[in-house]
């Protein structure tokens, strides 16, 4: 126990933040037309092991473990779209769509957490049902919104960047 948490929330934790940060990294790279082989690979891995480990929480079975198995299932799709089908065709779109929204959950998840854990934010929103929690989220949706949509228009890699993963 270090702070009151345990080792495995600890894991959990850094799992969660590498996510976040290579998540930025990877969504940004969109924009640009870029696949950065390095952060992408950190990014499929941290968020899948963050999912996984996910599912020690909470039990029995509840609304965490549902965001884990969507978030598994917009992975899986974004995998088989990059690594599979290398970006080809409508997976170009597919791939941009999935790890967007991969990344939309884990920042979902964030917030929830941190109005649970920061005592000023958890002050604003004791039950999470409350206008600051429902503000929060729906600015983190519209700019995930955008996000997918811009994603959507910029993602053009070239064939060769698509296949050799840069």
């Amino acid at each position: 126990m270090f702070l009151g948490l345990s080792t495995f929330t600890w894991i959990h934790t850094l799992l969660s933040i590498v996510a976040l940060v290579s998540g930025v990294v990877v969504v940004k790279a969109l924009f640009a037309s870029r696949v950065p082989a390095l952060w992408t690979e950190v990014y499929f891995a941290s968020i899948t092991a963050t999912c996984l480990t996910g599912f020690g929480f909470d039990f029995p079975f509840g609304p965490a473990h549902i965001v884990g198995i969507i978030t598994l299932a917009f992975t899986a799709a974004a995998l088989f779209a990059r690594y599979v089908l290398h970006l080809a065709g409508s997976w170009r779109w597919i791939y941009a769509v999935s790890l967007v929204l991969t990344a939309y959950f884990n920042f979902f998840v964030l917030v929830v957490q941190l109005f649970r854990k920061v005592p000023a934010l958890h002050a604003l929103a004791p039950t999470e049902s409350e206008p600051p929690f429902a503000v929060a989220q729906t600015v983190l949706l519209l700019v995930f919104a955008w996000l997918i949509y811009a994603s959507t228009k910029k993602f053009r890699p070239s064939g060769a960047v698509a296949s050799a993963g840069t």
